[in-house]
């Protein structure tokens, strides 16, 4: 089923294209207006930049600011760059102050000023003061426009607030109870006031309430509401006021964001942050080419451990057979280390305080590994070879493995230690680190057994 939808799209993107070229707006516009918002963004991150500028003008009014708040924001970066100043400033103002936030980091400072003046005085008091919190934060990414409810409100009373500012407020569902000093008491749902009676007080309601504060890292927190499957939470500053809320759906947009950036950078790419066919083949250069260098500069560093052992080489070439082998087992057990170091670390499971017993479960785990592919690797190489190359085969893999394991295991402890991203040590980065390691420890071994 999922392959025919997407083998439809594929075709109605052709279709779409070929309209285009011929100028056929009219029946772009009939295909178009038609489709539900999700199906246009996935449209829209298809195309090219000037078709997407095209494509987005013909859709109505009302439907094209729902694909808008669809897209990511750096394709909404590039549809404000392509539309006319008017188009732009009625987008802008469509926006909620936080996601008007996720673009305007997005945009030039010159554009992204002249938008923020677009705005009335209320909306640009708001999203001012989002974009006042650091970068990284949470404050940037709530929301200010909440309901709030006072403890000594009746269900009724409090309905009837919900009701006079149904259009104004990012979620009515969840509903922060405040004292007159504007902390939070508690917090009460729109399901627990219409079942409640309409007498019945909101202290008699209200539940505990779960707060951040405005300044914590903003993937920390969403990482929590959604280990915690909390609908929303309120947002708070130092002195335990409220400025905002922050809901699931924030968090999960901000994780996949997040995770994105990981995974690319595990793999020694920088993120993309948009679509892939709709990112320049240029974009995709420099997203590769900064890691490339840097691995092929440490590369260099295993011929540098070559050229050393040149002479043990000459004297039993079948070394030669095994290097690929032995640096491609420590590279991946190193890989696999960091890799689930990192995602504990994500996930909060551990602290780089674990450092020590991250080291010692990787080594006992990469000794165990070891353990097992070097006796596969000893019987089968002596078997074929003789017994003293089985048994170099058989040690190195032992030792490689184990010391790739805990490096893989401590390098990501090691930078959030140093306030450094942990993806940033990439698993080509640990390759490139565990292939000169072990070829170190392989020409010592059969050094040491075959006394060469």
């Amino acid at each position: 089923m999922a392959n025919d939808q997407l083998e439809n799209l594929k075709d109605l993107i052709d279709e779409i294209e070929e309209y285009l070229e011929d100028d056929n707006f009219a029946d772009v516009s009939q295909q178009l207006n038609v489709l539900k918002p999700a199906q246009i963004t996935r449209i829209l991150e298809r195309l090219s930049d000037r078709h997407r500028a095209f494509v987005y003008l013909l859709l109505d009014k009302d439907l094209a600011l729902r694909v808008f708040e669809g897209l990511s924001p750096v394709l909404q970066s590039d549809l404000v760059n392509a539309l006319q100043d008017h188009d732009t400033a009625e987008l802008f103002l469509g926006l909620a102050p936080d996601d008007r936030v996720w673009l305007l980091d997005e945009l030039p400072a010159t554009v992204a000023s002249k938008l923020l003046q677009g705005l009335d005085v209320d909306e640009r008091a708001q999203t001012s003061a989002l974009l006042g919190y650091p970068e990284e934060s949470i404050g940037r990414r709530m929301s200010p426009q909440f309901i709030t409810l006072r403890e000594d409100n009746t269900a009724a009373d409090a309905l009837a607030r919900v009701q006079s500012r149904l259009r104004s407020a990012e979620t009515v569902y969840y509903l922060p109870v405040i004292d007159s000093g504007r902390r939070v008491l508690g917090a009460v749902t729109l399901r627990e006031l219409m079942g409640a009676d309409k007498t019945q007080r909101v202290e008699d309601l209200m539940g505990p309430v779960r707060t951040a504060e405005v300044t914590e890292d903003a993937e920390a927190v969403a990482r929590r509401t959604a280990r915690r499957g909390t609908f929303a939470l309120s947002v708070v500053d130092h002195e335990e006021r409220l400025v905002g809320i922050f809901t699931l759906d924030d968090a999960v947009r901000i994780l996949e964001h997040e995770d994105s950036e990981d995974v690319s950078r595990q793999g020694g790419v920088e993120p993309l942050r948009r679509p892939y066919l709709s990112t320049p083949v240029s974009r995709l250069v420099r997203s590769r080419i900064t890691w490339l260098l840097v691995l092929a500069v440490g590369a260099t560093l295993t011929v540098q451990v070559l050229s050393v052992f040149e002479a043990t080489l000459e004297q039993v070439t079948v070394l030669a057979l095994f290097v690929p082998l032995l640096i491609g087992t420590g590279g991946n057990t190193g890989n696999q280390a960091a890799t689930t170091v990192t995602r504990a670390l994500a996930l909060h499971d551990i602290e780089p305080r674990d450092i020590v017993r991250v080291l010692t479960r990787e080594l006992r785990t990469g000794f165990m590994l070891g353990l097992l592919l070097g006796s596969l690797g000893f019987v089968i190489t002596a078997l074929i070879y003789e017994f003293e190359v089985g048994l170099v085969i058989g040690l190195t893999l032992l030792a490689v493995c184990a010391v790739a394991a805990a490096v893989g295991g401590v390098m990501p402890l090691l930078a959030r230690a140093i306030k450094v991203d942990p993806a940033v040590f990439s698993n080509p980065f640990i390759s490139t680190f565990v292939d000169a390691t072990g070829l170190i420890i392989y020409f010592m071994i059969a050094k040491a057994i075959l006394q060469i």
